[in-house]
């Protein structure tokens, strides 16, 4: 044993990497190693040579694999020092410049938005983005046989047959929102609703997911010429232009009444919008005066109470003031097209110091 402990210690001195050091460990500690063939013999001994060899051996394979993993542990700190040697870095070297984010248009243009209305003293109300059939349809006097409820437009969440529960969709504008905001907060009400909405198309202009705002305000004198002054200054703040000419058609929407397109008077120079001059007409909106059924649906008194209402789709204005082409290029995370778009983060716009500095 004395010779074999040696032996394999002296080994396991010179072993120069980790595969010389498994070699050496099959030859001594293996099936057919020479310590384990020489553990095997215990069982042809006398009860007295075994209580004699039997812990001999035991300790002879313990020093023989305590020497194995430290040389291994060893040759492992050299192999990291060497690495480290190599891979040595100057840490006060100056870093190299990362490319700065950017703030998406549709972000920028949204606190764009809220920011102006801010100034007119609207507030900003959120809602979910699944509803329910009542909130999404019904209570906004939008009947049964409207074509905006056929699944060619809207996005109806799966049901289980047999489900009689009222039918969710993903909502298909902002409108939910105003809703919401009447039963909990009541009359008087000045909010504004943006975010995400939900339709069945898809071409350049349009997309099956899309932003909108809405807004609406309720009180007890409340007329169309109100509506016309808001939008007018909107429009002025938005487009940074000194005046503005609004142009009211008469239209319909189920919850308005009456109800109207909005175009602004705009020009197009080599593609791009000049607003507030020449002899184009460009529809920005739809708007009107909230219809009772609605005031109704959302626990207002229609005698008593009245209000407008407004909804213009966020990606279209941000086409038009930033002069993007495609609508579809706000959703394809191209990295070419945020950095050429896109907006430095410490831009947050104000009125003060200016909207798209």
């Amino acid at each position: 044993m004395d010779d074999l402990k040696a032996k394999y210690l002296a080994q396991i001195s010179d072993a120069s990497d980790e595969a010389a050091l498994e070699d050496i460990r099959i030859a001594a500690l293996g099936k057919k190693g020479e310590i384990s063939l020489q553990m095997r013999e215990l069982g042809k001994m006398t009860p007295e040579e075994r209580q004699v060899a039997g812990p001999a051996l035991n300790a002879l394979k313990d020093e023989v694999n305590s020497a194995l993993i430290a040389k291994k542990a060893g040759l492992a700190d050299a192999a990291l020092n060497e690495r480290l040697k190599t891979e040595w870095l100057d840490v006060t070297l100056p870093g190299r410049g990362r490319a700065a984010g950017t703030i998406h248009p549709i972000s920028q243009v949204t606190q764009e938005v809220s920011a102006i209305f801010a100034d007119l003293g609207f507030s900003v109300a959120e809602g979910p983005q699944i509803e329910d059939d009542w909130h999404n349809f019904d209570a906004l006097n939008i009947p049964s046989h409207h074509p905006a409820r056929g699944e060619m437009d809207t996005f109806y969440m799966h049901r289980d047959e047999g489900d009689n529960r009222p039918p969710h969709v993903l909502r298909t504008h902002t409108s939910p929102v105003q809703i919401r905001s009447m039963l909990e907060k009541g009359a008087p009400l000045r909010i504004i609703c943006p975010g995400r909405v939900y339709r069945a198309d898809y071409d350049q202009t349009h997309t099956p997911m899309f932003h909108q705002v809405e807004g609406l305000a309720i009180d007890t004198d409340i007329s169309m010429a109100n509506l016309k002054w808001v939008l007018e200054e909107f429009v002025k703040a938005f487009f940074e232009v000194d005046g503005v000419e609004l142009r009211f058609r008469a239209s319909h929407f189920p919850f308005t009444e009456p109800s109207a397109e909005v175009d602004i008077r705009c020009s197009w120079d080599n593609g791009q919008l000049k607003v507030g001059e020449g002899d184009d007409w460009l529809e920005i909106l739809g708007s009107g005066m909230v219809h009772p059924k609605v005031l109704e649906a959302g626990g207002i008194d229609p005698a008593k109470w009245q209000g407008f209402a407004f909804g213009m789709g966020i990606d279209r204005i941000a086409m038009l003031k930033y002069g993007i082409p495609d609508l579809r290029a706000f959703f394809d995370s191209d990295l070419r097209w945020l950095r050429n778009y896109g907006f430095s983060a410490l831009d947050q716009p104000d009125l003060a110091s200016g909207l798209s500095r």
